[in-house]
C-alpha cells in the first residue's frame, strides 16, 4: 500500500526556518516526480516545489524561489523541504505528492498519491 507521511510541521515566527519531511513507503512503481503542495484555509492547493526522481531537476512556484529547496534521500525514500525566511504567508497545510508524469509539475491531477499534510504556522 502506498503511504506518504509527513512530519517536521510547526509554528515559527517570521524569519523562521522549518524542514518539512516526507517518508514514502510501498510503491511497486518508479515515480516520476515528487512535489511540495500547501492549501491555506479557503485557498486553493498550489504546487510550492517539485523534484524529478530520475535526475534531480528542481522546480519552484515564484514566491519561494530562494527562500524554499527541496531535495531527496533516495536511500530513506524521504522527500525534503527546507524552508528559510519563512513569511505569514507561508502559512498553509503542507502535503507531499508523488506522480507518475505530466509536462506540468504544479498540477495536482499529475499526482496520483497524497500524504495527510502537516500544519505549518508563521506568525508575525
Amino acid at each position: 500500500q502506498v503511504q506518504l507521511v509527513e512530519s517536521g510541521g510547526g509554528s515559527v515566527q517570521a524569519g523562521g526556518s522549518l524542514r518539512l519531511s516526507c517518508a514514502a513507503s510501498g510503491f511497486t512503481y518508479r515515480v516520476y516526480r515528487m512535489a511540495w503542495f500547501r492549501q491555506a484555509p479557503g485557498k486553493q492547493r498550489e504546487a510550492v516545489a517539485a523534484i524529478r526522481t530520475g535526475d534531480g531537476s528542481t522546480y519552484y512556484a515564484d514566491s519561494v524561489k530562494g527562500r524554499f529547496t527541496i531535495s531527496q534521500d533516495n536511500a530513506k525514500n524521504t522527500l525534503y523541504l527546507q524552508m528559510n525566511t519563512l513569511k505569514p504567508e507561508d502559512t498553509a497545510r503542507y502535503y507531499c505528492a508523488a506522480g507518475l508524469g505530466g509536462r506540468d509539475w504544479s498540477v495536482p491531477s499529475n499526482y496520483n498519491a497524497w500524504g495527510q499534510g502537516t500544519q505549518v504556522t508563521v506568525s508575525s
